[in-house]
Formats: C-alpha cells, structure tokens, sequence
C-alpha cells in the first residue's frame, strides 16, 4: 500500500494569488506610476557615470535600465502590499488610476506651459 508522505497543502489565503502572473498587469502599472517620481533621485548615478570611463550612450542604457529595475521593483512591493492590504484587484485598480493621474497631470501641465 502506497502512503502520501506530504500532508495536503494548506490553502492560500485571500490575498495571495495562486499564479504569480496575476501580479504582473498591477506591477506594471505601478511601476510606470512610480517611474518618474523615482527617477529624480538617480541624479547621483548620472553624475557617477559622468565621471566614469563609459562612453556616453553605455551611461544612457545604464541609467535608464537602472531607472526602469528601481521602478518595477518598487511597483512590485507596492502592488503587493496593497493587494494585502486591500485584495488583489484592488491592488490592480488602484494601478491603473495612479498610472493615469501621473498622466493626466503630465498633460495638463504641457498645456498650461503653452499659453
């Protein structure tokens, strides 16, 4: 006779999804929310990389990869602390509205430097 040598997993709770895929439309959208606001602080990597032997190309690519990791990782933990907090798709949700409200305010201050 065949025993199960593991007891059943236990299940998930609410607030963690069961395919880390879910995750990834709100980590998106957070992170290109989060994208410009943490990109001012990287000014001391760009005058570290000024001063260094790259050339002036490999200092852009450097810079905006670095940009790009720091954002999504800090989209990431964010969307995971606000689909702990609040659920999952609020997580998502509240993605989308920060993502288009940077936007929105982007537009609007485009504009009123036109008149």
């Amino acid at each position: 006779m065949l025993r199960r040598l593991n007891a059943p997993a236990a299940p998930l709770p609410d607030w963690i999804p069961n395919s880390w895929t879910l995750l990834l439309p709100g980590t998106a959208l957070w992170a290109l929310a989060f994208y410009l606001p943490l990109s001012g602080p990287l000014s001391r990597l760009e005058e570290a990389l000024a001063s260094g032997p790259l050339s002036e190309n490999t200092q852009q690519l450097v810079l905006v990869a670095s940009s790009l990791l720091l954002a999504v990782a800090v989209g990431a933990l964010f969307n995971l602390a606000v689909g702990w907090a609040l659920g999952p798709s609020w997580g998502t949700s509240l993605g989308l509205m920060a993502a288009l409200y940077g936007l929105f305010w982007g537009l609007a201050s485009g504009r009123g430097d036109r008149d």
